[in-house]
């Protein structure tokens, strides 16, 4: 095997930069060690004006391959990098980092020594475009506390159905807001396209900008929700002192410590009008099934297939969806409300299947959350039926259902359900439990499908039902809108946002997102329409008694003990451990706001919006996964969030948040996260986390219209420069 080292014959150019670093003396430094990389590794020393340059991070991407390819690593506390097991390829290669622009690219290939001249920002203006979104958004000035509840638009403009900030934050700026499909504060939102039009002032641009597009009727009908105006001026006075040069209040810090162990793969797929919402590598029960293998995408709304990376090859491809019914609507139906200022009056978005969420079984088939038909279900769902299901709640509508690729044969499979399909994860049965289903939690049996091929005989839901009366059993209930009778259980509307089976005890949860959203957990029984028992426990919120406040759960993941972990929109991570409760989990004052002492916050890092009082930081993160298998390197059971204002993947370790950011290029908004290992005698190589970027708009990007979202893998090997 080819090995180079730094000390070798380099010539005078690279023994310059050595002797450069030796003599700066930065920090008390000394010369750069010995650094050997393989026949298939690029690496070497990053020098700025006064020496070595720790923290930074250098990008190789080459658009050789079938394609685009790029790894992104960080310099050690000397300033060297090693990007490892590149394939065969020429690379661009370059400098990125905070009090920096970037460097000169320059043209290498595997198997040399790369010394690379980092370049300092000459303006904090200029240093600050390379900041992460949060950086730029924390400087979104919100109302102040004593401006709710709102008066209307009589009054201060706020909506009389905003009760606090927090919920002003939650509807319109964080994950039930804005940034649930935007990340806001990049490049693309922080100012105003010249290509919108010309307006009056910044109100009126903000009033335009928000019915641009297919999505256009929904992002302004959320502003009238809330109060329009006041919305529109929050916007615009926040664009409007970004353009007069206002900039961020604090600067980002450079990684440190383990942070800097990250090696970053990012490959292209999917097409630019497309944008993803999940990625699904293996079966999250067992994460050596399809090891190798290819990674599928799901394109929510935008288009019909599912984007697929074989990242042995380094190639991308698709499988074509479909649907049973013809008449499946389709987003191709629903035209921009304005003109966008990228693609004009074009539908860009076409899909009928909208897939959104998977599940890999054991087979390494995928099973996936997408329309097959109208919404109007089957009449086995409704009244009437014999589906025990059925009898006991039957249903009318469902807005997706199910769609099966097997890989081996490369055929698509269409299944019908009564409830709707969002999320899904199997438990240790085989069974798929999801999220959509609305008032009722479904299930599919995969199983009995496998069996039979009978796909009414394989699913059923049921309903919420709290045990108030104590008794342990499920019993005649009172609906939703009425009081609690402690001779009766009582129904509850709690559909789920999140679904992960409990690898402890087997029991179901879910996340509720609602002010202040809870959690849920289902105990689906002997004979789950019948007998599935749900408890329920509210996230802490204007309750004196709860140590931390917080609102607004949206993803969910449970890890190998049990604890139950959620992202909140008030800038928090929350875990919820059931084995901490003292008091009764049932009876008539068992309605959620039992068990405070179960919950623990953890304020997400960087910056908070200016006045903002109920929220702990300005990042948004829309999903979380539990890395129960040390998939990242990290350990087990470490929670990860997606970081969608910070750029970068959340790990929450003793307590404390890594951020590995994802820096090239910028815009990196993430929704789901899962992680895989190829080879489990391989330590780091042979592992790791996937995730992809997930915003609508993969036109806000960094390089703009043109640019298609990326699948990312992380890996956090023992130090900066592992082979």
């Amino acid at each position: 095997m080819i090995r180079r080292s730094l000390r070798g014959p380099l010539g005078p150019v690279a023994f310059a930069v050595v002797a450069a670093a030796s003599l700066a003396g930065l920090h008390g430094q000394v010369a750069a060690p010995s650094l050997a990389i393989d026949n298939n590794d690029i690496g070497g020393v990053v020098t700025g004006p006064r020496g070595p340059e720790a923290g930074v991070w250098v990008i190789a991407e080459t658009k050789d391959l079938p394609t685009t390819l790029r790894k992104i690593v960080v310099t050690d506390n000397q300033g060297r990098y090693l990007v490892p097991d590149l394939p065969a390829a020429n690379y661009d290669v370059w400098v990125r980092g905070y009090g920096l622009v970037d460097s000169a690219k320059v043209k290498s290939a595997p198997g040399k020594i790369v010394n690379l001249t980092a370049v300092a920002a000459p303006t904090p203006r200029q240093a600050a475009q390379y900041y992460p979104a949060q950086y730029w958004l924390s400087l979104l000035q919100v109302p102040p506390k004593s401006d709710f509840p709102g008066t209307g638009a009589k009054g201060n403009g706020i909506s009389e159905n905003i009760k606090s900030q927090g919920e002003w934050i939650r509807q319109i700026v964080n994950t039930d807001g804005c940034t649930a499909c935007h990340q806001l504060g990049s490049k693309g939102t922080r100012e105003i396209p010249e290509s919108l039009g010309r307006f009056e002032n910044s109100i009126a641009a903000w009033d335009r900008r928000i019915q641009s597009g297919q999505a256009g009727g929904g992002m302004s009908a959320r502003f009238t929700q809330v109060g329009r105006q006041r919305a529109l001026a929050m916007f615009a006075d926040w664009t409007d002192r970004i353009a007069a040069g206002e900039l961020p209040a604090v600067a980002p810090p450079r990684p440190q410590g383990v942070e800097r162990n990250v090696v970053v793969t990012m490959w292209d797929w999917a097409d630019p009008k497309a944008y993803l919402h999940d990625e699904i590598s293996t079966d999250k029960r067992n994460p050596t099934v399809n090891a190798n293998g290819p990674i599928y995408g799901s394109l929510e709304a935008s288009a019909d297939y599912l984007p697929v990376v074989d990242p042995m090859r380094h190639a991308a491809s698709q499988v074509k969806l479909q649907v049973r019914d013809p008449k499946t609507p389709s987003e191709a139906s629903i035209p921009p409300a304005e003109a966008s200022p990228y693609w004009k009056d074009e539908v860009i978005w076409t899909s009928q299947s909208n897939a959104h969420s998977f599940a890999m079984d054991k087979q390494s088939r995928v099973w996936i959350a997408a329309r097959i038909r109208p919404g109007q279900t089957p009449a086995f769902c409704q009244q009437g039926s014999n589906h025990p299901s059925a009898q006991a709640f039957p249903l009318t509508q469902s807005g997706r259902q199910m769609q099966l690729y097997d890989p081996k044969t490369k055929q698509i499979t269409t299944i019908d359900t009564c409830f709707g399909t969002h999320h899904l994860n199997f438990d240790d049965n085989d069974v798929l439990w999801f999220t959509g289903g609305g008032q009722v939690e479904g299930w599919f049996n995969t199983r009995i499908y496998n069996e039979t091929k009978d796909e009414q005989k394989a699913q059923g839901w049921t309903a919420f039902v709290l045990d108030t009366n104590g008794n342990g059993k499920r019993d005649a209930y009172v609906e939703p809108d009425q009081p609690v009778d402690p001779t009766k259980d009582k129904r509850i509307v709690a559909g789920f946002y999140g679904v992960a089976p409990s690898p402890a005890d087997g029991s179901i949860w879910g996340s509720v997102v609602g002010m202040p959203g809870s959690l849920v957990r289902l105990v689906p029984g002997s004979n789950p329409p019948a007998t599935a028992l749900s408890e329920i426990y509210n996230v802490p919120w204007n309750n004196p008694q709860a140590p931390a406040q917080g609102f607004a759960p949206r993803g969910m993941d449970v890890d190998a003990n049990g604890v139950v972990w959620t992202v909140l929109s008030s800038g928090q991570y929350a875990s919820f451990d059931r084995r901490k409760c003292k008091g009764p989990l049932n009876g008539p004052t068992a309605t959620g706001q039992q068990c405070l002492e179960g919950w623990a916050l953890y304020a997400f890092p960087g910056p908070n919006y200016k006045g903002a009082v109920d929220s702990a930081s300005a990042d948004s993160a829309y999903y979380n996964f539990v890395d129960r298998f040390d998939l990242l390197g990290l350990g087990r059971n470490v929670p990860l969030a997606t970081g969608n204002e910070s750029e970068g993947l959340l790990a929450l370790v003793n307590g404390k948040f890594l951020t590995f950011r994802v820096p090239y290029p910028m815009g990196f908004y993430g929704k789901g996260l899962d992680g895989r290992i190829d080879d489990p005698n391989a330590g780091w190589k042979g592992k790791g986390i996937y995730g992809t970027v997930a915003t609508r708009a993969p036109f806000h990007m960094e390089g703009g219209k043109g640019t298609t979202s990326k699948l990312i893998k992380w890996q956090v090997r023992p130090d900066p420069l592992a082979k």
